[in-house]
């Protein structure tokens, strides 16, 4: 198991700036975020791509995840999406989603996070639904090519947001390799137990998100200790489901102190982690 930090708290920072930074904090992997300022694939030849493989290797660091969530290179956090009424729009997210699969595939990572579908934006939940499906059934073979796993991100107020609407979802998803990018403080936000969301999703979940979140669970990602998530019950949680895959750190922010806040979010993690029993990897 690695921690990692997300590289969208560095977008102030080229990628290799970011990977060292990273790095030299003491995370043994990052997530890399598939979008403008980073590795957005249309701005990345095969020697940009080698490059941050050298970087990578030079620095000993794992690619915890590739972030291909937002769109900011030609729209903004959630758009375009998978369910808006263009169809246009909604191949440029299926578009987007193929290149993110075969660069995970150069970096050797194998899995990727999505958005879960997006603002409903007035669109039927059923109607939109159909959609999602159906943009990811065109990407689905591609990543069964590669052995790459596309991670839904359950996100407050887009159309799967809660434990209930992924597992509902889920019924009518054919391929092994669509699972969940587990993001705790996104199921906090929603009213959940992230405990509780953890075990009862635990046989999708292929990477995960941390932050820390308010009390009044408003959706602000917080550096851990900040905010009022329960992290020693959730990291027992997760060793006592046998989860061995990666956790990263999410504190896009932060991106005017990235350094001070993953600084304090590993003095204030590291201590859980070692009473949960989590072995991490550096």
């Amino acid at each position: 198991m690695v921690f990692g930090y997300s590289s969208n708290a560095f977008v102030r920072f080229s990628l290799t700036e970011a990977i060292e930074k990273i790095a030299r904090l003491g995370y043994g992997g990052l997530e890399i975020m598939c979008d403008r300022p980073h590795l957005y694939p249309p701005d990345f030849d095969d020697a940009d791509v080698s490059a941050v493989r050298d970087a990578l290797q030079k620095y000993n660091l794992k690619v915890t995840n590739l972030n291909c969530f937002t769109l900011f290179a030609v729209g903004d956090t959630y758009l375009p999406s998978w369910i808006e009424p263009d169809g246009a729009r909604r191949e440029i997210r299926v578009q987007h989603t193929l290149d993110c699969l075969r660069v995970a595939d150069l970096l050797g990572c194998r899995n990727i996070s999505v958005p879960p579908g997006g603002p409903l934006d007035g669109t039927d939940r059923k109607a939109a639904e159909k959609l999602f499906h159906r943009g990811l059934e065109q990407v689905m073979p591609l990543a069964e090519k590669l052995g790459i796993h596309i991670l839904i991100e359950p996100e407050p107020e887009l159309l799967i947001e809660n434990s209930r609407e992924f597992r509902t979802f889920m019924q009518d998803v054919k391929s092994e390799y669509v699972g969940l990018n587990f993001d705790i403080g996104h199921f906090f936000c929603v009213g959940e137990d992230p405990s509780e969301a953890f075990e009862s999703l635990s046989e999708w979940i292929g990477h995960v998100h941390l932050e820390d979140i308010a009390a009044d669970r408003v959706h602000e990602h917080l550096i851990p200790g900040q905010g009022a998530i329960a992290f020693r019950e959730v990291f027992r949680t997760i060793k006592r489901m046998g989860y061995t895959g990666d956790i990263c750190l999410e504190l896009y922010p932060y991106v005017d102190s990235p350094e001070a806040a993953g600084r304090e979010s590993l003095a204030h993690l590291t201590p859980i982690f070692r009473e949960a029993g989590l072995d991490l990897v550096k």
